[in-house]
């Protein structure tokens, strides 16, 4: 949400997480979208710790390895949009009466502070007119973003330190709700959940924006981790029957899996109603169809959303439509399949990459 100049050069997406880096460029082919490269690259344990960064240093250097060796064509560009931690970020849907866009400016910083739990000048804030659905309307409904500078501010220091030049950065679950919200537009609320190696993050997308954000620290590592000590064998045995078997019993096979897993996983259960009990009581004025208030699906991302048999367990227990996102549908028409070098599966731990580069490719 924080744009640094108004150039249009090549762009590419940088996800930055916690325990690793992912690159996404997209190219124009004609009046579509095709990929041209990506990468992954692991960050050492410590270098960032709960989206704060810890070593500048080793991550500029990890940027730049990570660049040099992408897949596909390489990367010459250096403008970048790159990703901000979710877990730093504040956002809120507020309204505002309608004004020119010069005095929404001003009034926002105002208001922002009623939302913000921290000092305006501490802050980067920045703001979207949110158009409706459903209805015009009387006033304005605008999404605020903000983030402490402190938390920005070594970000932007180690991209310019890896070379790069960046032209946005953007908070997580905006560049989520871009790559897996059909034309950035739903009639009724659909739940998106990011399941990632440290945690695992819930983002409600409304109208024309997301509405509301959370994470926990139920992730695809601990998913590991509990395998591993339910049935005594080490880490990375524990990732393989993860991976093998998941919540699917093949006779006396998995068993032990998904009886590992099963607890971990009906938790989370808890969790994600809780959020739908939260929002829905707090959810107001989405100017959706009278019949689109209540969430309608979710859509999985995230590496741990492979989990096999994870859509059907959370389908049952949420009794809402389930399935795994398609960070595709914004991008490649259906006749370019072929283009998919990033198997369906490897696509869903790119999903933040995707949004990222496809904001930076709309905006040339």
């Amino acid at each position: 949400m924080l744009k640094f100049l108004e150039l249009k050069p090549e762009t590419f997406g940088l996800d930055i997480s916690d325990l690793s880096l992912k690159i996404i460029k997209l190219k124009k082919r004609g009046e579509s979208l095709t990929l041209a490269s990506f990468g992954e690259k692991e960050i050492k344990p410590g270098i960032i710790q709960a989206g704060e960064i810890k070593d500048e240093k080793k991550l500029a250097e990890t940027i730049k390895e990570a660049i040099k060796s992408v897949k596909g064509e390489k990367i010459k560009t250096k403008y970048v949009v790159a990703s901000l931690p979710e877990k730093k970020a504040f956002l809120q849907v507020i309204q505002m009466p309608r004004m020119s866009e010069e005095d929404l400016k001003s009034a926002l910083i105002y208001e922002a502070e009623n939302y913000i739990p921290l000092p305006i000048d501490q802050v980067y804030l920045d703001f979207q007119i949110i158009s409706p659905v459903f209805n015009h309307l009387d006033h304005l409904d605008i999404l605020i973003a903000a983030l402490p500078k402190k938390t920005v501010d070594p970000y932007l220091s180690c991209l310019k330190s890896a070379g790069l030049k960046p032209k946005v950065l953007e908070i997580e679950s905006l560049a989520i709700s871009r790559a897996l919200i059909k034309d950035e537009v739903a009639v009724s609320p659909i739940l998106l959940i990011d399941i990632g190696a440290t945690r695992t993050s819930f983002i409600i997308f409304s109208g024309r924006s997301l509405r509301f954000t959370s994470s926990i620290l139920v992730s695809s590592g601990s998913f590991s981790e509990i395998i591993s000590k339910a049935l005594k064998i080490d880490l990375s045995e524990a990732e393989k029957l993860k991976n093998e078997y998941g919540l699917q019993i093949k006779g006396n096979e998995g068993k032990e899996v998904f009886e590992a897993l099963v607890p971990a996983l009906t938790d989370l259960v808890q969790q994600i109603r809780r959020y739908f009990t939260y929002y829905q009581t707090h959810a107001s004025h989405e100017h959706l169809p009278p019949n689109g208030k209540g969430v309608s699906k979710v859509f999985l991302c995230g590496g741990g959303a492979n989990l096999k048999g994870l859509t059907d367990f959370l389908s049952l227990q949420l009794k809402i439509p389930t399935e795994l996102g398609n960070p595709w549908i914004n991008i490649l028409a259906e006749s370019q399949k072929e283009f998919r070098k990033l198997l369906s599966g490897e696509s869903l731990r790119y999903a933040t990459a995707l949004g990222l580069a496809l904001r930076g490719i709309k905006e040339k």
